[in-house]
């Protein structure tokens, strides 16, 4: 593999995991009713540009233009990006030989972003500490993240039985 198929593989890599979480995600609204907003996370950012960090509560915030579209997308670049630091890290030969240790590793590893920087920019506290259950906050995002690290795996499986 040369430096733009590996890139790309990681990207992909990326994707895959960001498309199983969505799915499970899409699984968990239609069976428990149990939402995933990126609109939200649209707005936190859409707020961003105009130097508002911290939001008491992002769903009181003003509505961002876009803003459903726009966390949708740092959604997705979020997951390539997670799928080209695996890579980095573990290198290419993991494309070749993927394990599941590796991806699940990171994912949960990388909960430190969504429970240190998201959840208390969002008006949410230090994971989660201030929404109304945040133990189930905490493990919906272990839940989640596993669940992309998880699709990182099978994505990569796909792509090495598919050449």
């Amino acid at each position: 593999m040369d430096t733009a198929d590996i890139i790309l593989r990681a990207a992909l890599v990326g994707m895959g995991g960001t498309i199983v979480l969505d799915l499970y995600a899409f699984l968990m609204q239609r069976m428990f009713g149990v939402p995933a907003n990126w609109k939200m996370v649209g707005r936190w950012l859409g707020h961003m540009s105009k130097g508002e960090f911290v939001q008491t509560n992002v769903e009181q915030a003003e509505p961002v233009p876009g803003e459903h579209a726009l966390g949708w997308a740092f959604h997705y670049v979020i997951g390539i990006a997670y799928g080209l630091l695996l890579v980095a890290i573990w290198g290419a030969d993991w494309l070749r030989q993927p394990g599941i240790g590796e991806p699940l590793i990171l994912a949960l590893a990388l909960l430190v972003l969504p429970y240190f920087v998201m959840m208390p920019g969002m008006g949410m506290g230090i994971a989660g500490s201030r929404t109304p259950k945040p133990n189930v906050t905490r493990l919906k995002s272990v839940i989640g993240h596993s669940m992309f690290g998880i699709g990182m795996y099978l994505t990569a499986r796909l792509m090495e039985a598919l050449g």
